[in-house]
């Protein structure tokens, strides 16, 4: 017989359903995503660190989750990262059944592996709507494994935690510094939480990237002689989970390294950094984007592109205020469903940054060009 679990909102809110996932109790932030397909490489997003996910498809787990093969440069080749990120799973219907080719286990078996608690038969859409509504909440998922076996005990147990107020960065950023020789222009990317795609995507364009943590210096690595490569063409700052105020010693370094002017390119919260380097501010969107179809258009009257629109794939819960941009920086691009800021360019050196992610897994790969852009400023 199926365990009882219950989803429990900080607003009151309590939504009974099934558990398919690890035996835990969990808590985090609600958040949801509308995609359609991909749940092995949003899982496995660092984005998502932290955060109880929602997914409002009504049917998942019914193509499993593949091999955690490697390529050539050791990356997993399904996944985003080594492992998954999110705190929980909710979902409407779950899928036990599963068929795929490159399928080696069920989603359920795989969240039980990583200790990852997830609900099965809650009206995600419902939830989504409240959500929407109300804007992301804290909330939990318990189940009837507390001490006393009641579910309204474990309800008391288990706090309700806010990851935004930890520094989640540093909990998912590489802990040093990691070289993937290729061709002789050389990228610094910074590590935030990045994809293993952006890498993969920045390796097929022939850089040989330096991928650092987050809060290496590696302006004074280069100035002491330890940077293990002699120059760099470029700098690259990675997406990743959480508040960017949260980043300070990275705002820092990453303004000691625009005075350089060599090309820098930022995606999701690298456009985050980025702006904060310059002098703007960021906040908290009521629900967040994370989608695979968020509409983007080129508002920059002196793009090429200007006025085409983008289908995007998207994850974040933070937005740069434009209003704070200094007059040397010009708003690139915007979201189409609610006007927030969706990337920026500085009007004369060749710095720019998107929200959304290019390198997709999942969702589309309109915007893939943006990497030959970042690679012809080299």
């Amino acid at each position: 017989m199926p365990k009882q679990a219950t989803l429990v909102l900080k607003d009151g809110t309590t939504l009974q359903g099934e558990s398919f996932g690890a035996d835990l109790p969990c808590a985090g932030e609600v958040v949801f995503n509308t995609g359609m397909m991909g749940y092995p490489e949003s899982f496995t997003d660092p984005s998502y660190r932290g955060q109880i996910l929602t997914l409002t498809y009504p049917l998942i787990g019914n193509y499993g989750i593949p091999g955690e093969c490697k390529d050539d440069d050791n990356l997993p080749k399904h996944f985003e990262s080594n492992k998954p990120h999110i705190r929980g799973l909710i979902v409407s219907e779950y899928s036990e059944n599963y068929s795929h080719w490159e399928a080696k286990k069920s989603l359920a078996d795989w969240l039980k592996k990583h200790k990852i608690p997830a609900i099965t038969g809650i009206d995600t859409r419902a939830l989504t709507q409240k959500l929407r509504q109300h804007g992301t909440m804290l909330g939990k998922i318990v189940q009837q494994t507390s001490k006393a076996g009641r579910v309204e005990d474990a309800k008391d147990e288990t706090p309700f935690e806010d990851p935004n107020k930890s520094n989640l960065v540093a909990e998912v950023s590489i802990k040093k510094p990691i070289l993937y020789k290729r061709g002789p222009k050389k990228v610094i990317a910074v590590d935030c939480g990045m994809k293993h795609n952006i890498l993969r995507s920045l390796l097929a364009r022939n850089l040989t990237v330096l991928k650092t943590p987050w809060d290496y210096d590696f302006i004074e690595a280069q100035r002491t002689g330890t940077l293990p490569i002699e120059d760099f063409n470029g700098i690259f700052l990675s997406n990743g989970p959480g508040d960017p105020a949260m980043l300070e010693p990275l705002h820092k370094i990453i303004q000691k390294a625009l005075k350089l002017k060599k090309p820098t390119f930022g995606i999701c919260l690298g456009n985050q950094i980025l702006a904060t380097a310059a002098g703007a501010t960021t906040y908290k969107l009521k629900f967040g984007h994370r989608a695979q179809n968020q509409p983007c258009q080129d508002v920059d009257p002196d793009s090429p592109s200007f006025k085409r629109c983008y289908v995007t794939s998207q994850n974040h819960g933070f937005a740069i205020k434009d209003e704070s941009l200094s007059k040397d920086w010009k708003v690139w691009l915007k979201n189409l469903n609610d006007d927030t800021n969706e990337g920026i360019r500085h009007k004369t050196l060749p710095y720019f940054s998107c929200q959304f992610h290019p390198e997709a897994t999942p969702g589309p790969t309109d915007t893939e060009p943006f990497f030959d852009e970042f690679v012809g400023m080299l």
